[in-house]
């Protein structure tokens, strides 16, 4: 499609240059933008005055002209072009006609008579005309600008629509060309403005190079981040981050040359400049939902004076819990058996092995954990005891949900440990509670 409309353009543009270069240089163009002159001059006013008026009501009658003519070029073109998108199956000529690629182009027919139209209006006026046609070269390159303007953001909306390239940086390399656009424009600008060639300028340009980089540092440094964050993979666009140092924490919405927008969970947005991301810390959950799971991990802190050994009646008590009915009798008859063969005095409850009522809950736990339908039982599931506090001994539950969406996330091990907060009773435990006794 991209090759049809280059050539299309082109062969456009050469048809109406020759059309042009005729009409222009025609007996019959001539006496016509003279017509009016002729009158007055016939008519008894002075030559210059007649020259004023004509140059007045010519400019009147073009201006009128070049509104209808853009006008109609553009609903024709549009029309044209918009027709052929709705039947073709490709989507990049929609996108080309959501960006107005094809009104900039009809652009091109007005703005190229008025430069074959200026110097038989100005003719009595050459230093006017001069001026007019730099005026008018400017706005030929501002419109060619334009035109590749919307043609590159077609190609980005249209690779943003291909599965492989959704999560890749496109704006910061779209940001780039169009960098380079600009400065081509400009120099073109500059060249048209003082007549100078374009060696001029590159030469006065290269002396300010140091100025230059100062004043484009942060594009510069952003353009280098964008490309290392694609090449190594860091952030694509809908990767959940955390950037603490600026209050960033939520899924990336846009990476483009001076910053990555991040739309936290509370909605606010938050931007951080690009090569920040190559330059300091940042956390990167795609790890975690490229997984089998969303971890959990969380600290019951168990009331230590509350920890003791079971005796052979709390045993028969806990043995009436399903999920750890058979644990309690192997673990049981090991203790038994070892005891025995030691000849250990069972009379005091300390004296040998003995089962605890926290090393019986902590299988509990585990055990509840791999029974549970929300657990993805093929990553780690581990209850351990870490070292005792001043605010108890805490008891943490290591696993991983096997729903990563944050509010399901968060009911599963809300539910979890409800139950477990509710579980430890029934293990002679309890659970760590600062308590202030104020005193009468």
């Amino acid at each position: 499609m991209f090759i049809i409309i280059n050539k299309a353009i082109y062969f456009l543009s050469k048809a109406l240059v020759i059309i042009l270069h005729e009409i222009k240089t025609s007996v019959l163009m001539k006496e016509l933008t003279r017509y009016f002159y002729n009158l007055f001059v016939s008519k008894g006013f002075s030559e210059e005055l007649s020259e004023f008026l004509n140059l007045i009501i010519g400019i009147g009658v073009l201006i009128l002209f070049l509104f209808l003519l853009d006008l109609v070029t553009r609903k024709l073109v549009i029309s044209i072009f918009k027709a052929y998108a709705s039947k073709s199956k490709n989507v990049f000529d929609d996108f080309l006609v959501k960006n107005k690629t094809f009104d900039y182009l009809a652009h091109i027919i007005p703005l190229s008579i008025i430069f074959w139209v200026l110097p038989l209006l100005f003719i009595a006026y050459p230093k006017t005309e001069k001026y007019l046609e730099i005026l008018f070269d400017i706005m030929g390159i501002a419109l060619v600008i334009w035109i590749v303007k919307s043609i590159l953001r077609t190609f980005r909306d249209f690779l943003k629509s291909l599965d492989s390239f959704k999560d890749k940086p496109i704006d910061s390399y779209i940001q780039v060309f169009m960098i380079f656009v600009w400065s081509i424009g400009g120099i073109l600008i500059f060249t048209s403005i003082t007549g100078k060639p374009i060696w001029t300028f590159l030469t006065a340009l290269g002396a300010m190079s140091a100025v230059i980089l100062l004043i484009f540092k942060d594009t510069i440094l952003g353009f280098v981040a964008s490309i290392q964050v694609a090449v190594n993979d860091t952030v694509r666009i809908g990767d959940w981050i955390t950037m603490e140092k600026y209050g960033a924490d939520g899924d990336v919405i846009e990476i483009n040359l001076s910053s990555v927008k991040v739309q936290n969970f509370d909605k606010t947005i938050t931007t951080i400049p690009t090569y920040y991301l190559t330059s300091e810390s940042f956390r990167n959950w795609r790890g975690m939902m490229d997984s089998g799971g969303r971890r959990i991990k969380r600290s019951l802190l168990i009331k230590t004076s509350s920890i003791s050994f079971l005796s052979k009646e709390d045993i028969t008590k806990l043995q009436k819990i399903e999920i750890i009915h058979e644990y309690l009798q192997k673990a049981q008859h090991k203790i038994d058996t070892y005891n025995q063969e030691h000849n250990i005095d069972k009379s005091t409850l300390i004296n040998g092995r003995n089962l605890s009522n926290m090393g019986v809950f902590r299988i509990y736990v585990e055990s509840y954990l791999e029974h549970h339908p929300y657990i993805n039982t093929k990553m780690t599931i581990m209850s351990r005891q870490l070292a005792p506090t001043a605010e108890g001994t805490p008891l943490e539950i290591y696993a991983f949900s096997n729903d990563k969406v944050w509010k399901n996330y968060e009911k599963i091990m809300a539910d979890i440990f409800d139950h477990l907060l509710a579980a430890i009773p029934y293990f002679n435990l309890e659970v760590f509670e600062l308590s202030f006794n104020k005193e009468e």
